[in-house]
């Protein structure tokens, strides 16, 4: 089983369309919805991960693409600024994914973005705000 976690844009010209619903009809992958910013006539964005046979999951993908949505890592809308960051680890004990852990014996904190969930409670618990998340801003 193959499994990845991807952000999915939306141009408000396909945005009512059954798009999800013939990834999974079509192509047998499975999903799960982790945020979602879908307003009729206007751009829309999901993060979902998204589960299935490798094969299957990059025929998906690209049908995706191929009616127009925008496909990336998870991890392209999230980072973290070094110049902010001082290796607390406050973050690493709210990841429930791994993404952000301390490597050992640096005792720095790692991130690792293709792990990342985008659940944003690394953002919640910095002290100084470190971690930034950017993929959904563009929908406000």
């Amino acid at each position: 089983m193959y499994s990845r976690t991807l952000v999915l844009r939306f141009p408000k010209e396909i945005v009512d369309k059954p798009i999800i619903t013939n990834l999974v009809r079509d192509y047998n992958l499975a999903f799960n919805i982790l945020k979602a910013q879908i307003f009729p006539r206007k751009e829309g964005m999901l993060v979902m991960e998204l589960h299935g046979s490798a094969d299957n999951f990059d025929k998906g993908v690209q049908y995706l693409e191929e009616v127009g949505v925008q496909v990336e890592p998870v991890g392209h809308g999230i980072r973290r600024d070094e110049e902010r960051c001082y290796q607390c680890g406050a973050c690493t004990a709210v990841c429930p994914t791994g993404a952000l852990h301390v490597k050992r014996p640096d005792m720095e904190v790692a991130f690792e973005s293709e792990r990342c969930s985008a659940c944003e409670l690394c953002v919640k618990s910095c002290p100084v705000r470190a971690m930034i998340v950017t993929f959904d801003k563009a929908l406000a």
